[in-house]
Parts: C-alpha cells; structure tokens; sequence
C-alpha cells in the first residue's frame, strides 16, 4: 500500500517544452525536453530549483498534453521550444511511486480511490516528479517516483 496524503503546495515557476505526445513516445519526448530545458537554463545562468518533472493535464488516451523540464525559483525568458510554466499552487493528493515507470499506473489507481475515499475531485493537472535518475541507479525496483495531483 502506498502512503497517499494531501498537501498544500504553492504555485511553482517551471522551464518546459510543451507538446502532445502518444504514450508510446513519452520517454523520447522527456529525454529531449529535459535536455533541451537544462540547456536554457544554462544559457541564461540559471539552475533547476528541483528535480525533474512531466505534468499532464486530462485524462490520456492514446495520447497525452503534456509538459516536461524543471522547476525554477523564477519565470525563465522563452528558448526556442523551452518556454516558462507553472506547477500549480493549492491542495494536492501526493504518492511516491517506488519501482519501475511501468508499473506507475498501480499507484495511479491508488490514488483514484484515495480521491473517492475521502470526498475530493480531481483537478485537470497532475505531475510526476522523478526523484531517482535511472542513470545513477539502474535497478528500476529502487526508482521513486512523486506522483501529484491537483485536488479541483
């Protein structure tokens, strides 16, 4: 059983590429938007706040809105495909999600039922924040992965 609990967070300034994505390319897309995001950064001297992140808004289907990059202490000026975003600010349902990203959908429907559990609606935005870098750690069953979802 995953730790499910309700936050209240405050709105934070991101550096992302944006785009629709089929859920087949989401781990292409992320590799270059986190490239892409660290090197605006960079070139404007700035840094990543946090560890990286990919938001969705709606539900998806066969494909996804999605926006991926780095949280940021302030508002980024635009490069090419990395323009500035926003995490959003208020009540969130919280998980960590530690394993493999394929088994992610698992934690998902915990925190569906946490929603009808106890009376709240989701909102449109939810975000996964990717605590581990698989680079560094290969085993996936170690992987933590937030999973955060705004409270409507």
């Amino acid at each position: 059983m995953t730790e499910i609990s309700v936050a209240e967070h405050t709105e934070q300034p991101t550096a992302v590429v944006r785009g629709r994505v089929r859920l087949d390319e989401l781990s292409g897309f992320f590799a270059r938007a986190f490239g892409e995001a660290a090197a605006a950064l960079q070139a404007q001297g700035r840094h990543p706040a946090g560890p990286p992140f990919g938001k969705y808004t709606g539900m998806p289907t066969d494909a996804v809105d999605v926006e991926a990059g780095f949280p940021v202490s302030e508002p980024i000026a635009p490069a090419g495909a990395v323009v500035p975003g926003v995490l959003p600010g208020g009540r969130v349902v919280e998980a960590t999600h530690v394993g493999p990203y394929d088994t992610m959908q698992d934690t998902y429907a915990e925190v569906r039922r946490y929603f009808a559990e106890h009376g709240l609606t989701p909102g449109e935005a939810m975000w996964e924040v990717y605590l581990s870098d698989p680079q560094r750690e290969p085993d996936p069953s170690t992987w933590r992965t937030g999973i955060c979802w705004a409270v409507a």
